[in-house]
């Protein structure tokens, strides 16, 4: 009687089951629905809109044009455009080696046992939770050419410091320096965490054998960190390539011409330069068609960077 009784339970048991299931898969996506509404509205659909819009002329406001490739064409015959590429060039290849390079540095400083050593941390990793608006104008007033503190600074040491972001010859570098600054944070917490992943016994057994501080990081610590080091390489390389936030916020708001125009030739970024024709000249397609080039730029290289990386991995 019990055999069968239990028996008589299994599929009512497996139907309370499967109501168990269907409820909490309902409940699942509703928790993510926010999430995949919004990604989709605000990211998904955006990203095809503008592909569709790279093939047209369009300023916003009249009939869309559909014009093929002209973009495309247009943009290698556009100087403005070109430029931008190459102040973008310039700017990443200055600041991703700069950050990581000083980034490893204060990294490996960090996970030492030092006294206040998690005060130093927060100090290092505050730039990366700071908003860049409120970053850029701390800095703007820094560098003021006049009365900022920089150049208060150097004129105790006897130097007559520049105009540090009214002249066309420092506003890129003085860009550089601050996204320098801001990026060593983030690239230090992910590298101390490969940091702290190296056990201690490679560095004991090195010692033993007599190897100084520097042979134990270049043949330790380096090859040991090789995939925290390309991961903030890739992402320092794509945040790179993108950077506007603080090329806005530096740069005088003008059309072209003048002083404010000379500054912002200096430091037009490729997204500076998509952010102009988009939304102050408004032409979006031309836009899209210069988004749509930076992300193939980008892919590109991201695709190089993970073929390195393997090859790397390999010969290790």
């Amino acid at each position: 009687m019990r055999l069968a009784s239990e028996t008589n339970l299994t599929p009512a048991r497996s139907v309370v089951r499967s109501r168990l299931r269907r409820k909490e898969m309902v409940w699942g996506y509703f928790f993510i629905a926010p999430v995949v509404i919004g990604l989709l509205i605000f990211t998904i659909i955006p990203i095809f809109a503008s592909l569709v819009l790279s093939f047209t002329s369009w300023d916003g406001s009249s009939q869309i044009k559909f014009i093929a490739f002209d973009n495309f064409t247009k943009l290698f015959a556009d100087n403005i455009y070109l430029k931008s590429l190459r102040v973008t060039t310039i700017y990443t290849v200055v600041t991703v080696p700069c950050t990581i390079v000083l980034s490893v540095v204060i990294a490996v400083l960090l996970n030492r046992k030092i006294r206040g050593r998690d005060a130093y941390r927060l100090i290092f990793f505050l730039p990366s939770v700071t908003m860049p608006v409120a970053i850029a104008v701390v800095w703007k007033f820094m560098y003021n050419g006049s009365n900022g503190l920089i150049n208060y600074l150097l004129s105790v040491v006897g130097i007559d410091g520049p105009n540090w972001i009214t002249d066309e010859r420092y506003i890129l570098m003085s860009v550089m320096i601050i996204a320098i600054w801001g990026g060593i944070g983030y690239n230090m917490i992910i590298l101390l965490s490969g940091l702290q992943g190296i056990p201690d016994s490679y560095y004991e057994a090195a010692a033993i054998d007599g190897a100084t501080g520097w042979h134990r990081f270049v043949h330790i610590t380096v090859p040991l960190l090789t995939p925290a080091i390309f991961f903030v390489m890739v992402t320092s390389l794509i945040g790179a390539f993108q950077v506007f936030d603080l090329v806005f916020m530096l740069t005088p708001a003008t059309n072209g011409g003048g002083a404010g125009g000379v500054l912002q030739d200096a430091t037009r970024t490729a997204v500076f330069s998509i952010y102009q024709n988009g939304f102050t000249w408004f032409k979006i397609g031309y836009a899209s068609a210069q988004a749509w080039v930076l992300f193939v730029i980008i892919f590109l290289i991201t695709m190089v960077q993970m073929y390195l990386q393997k090859r790397w991995v390999h010969y290790e």
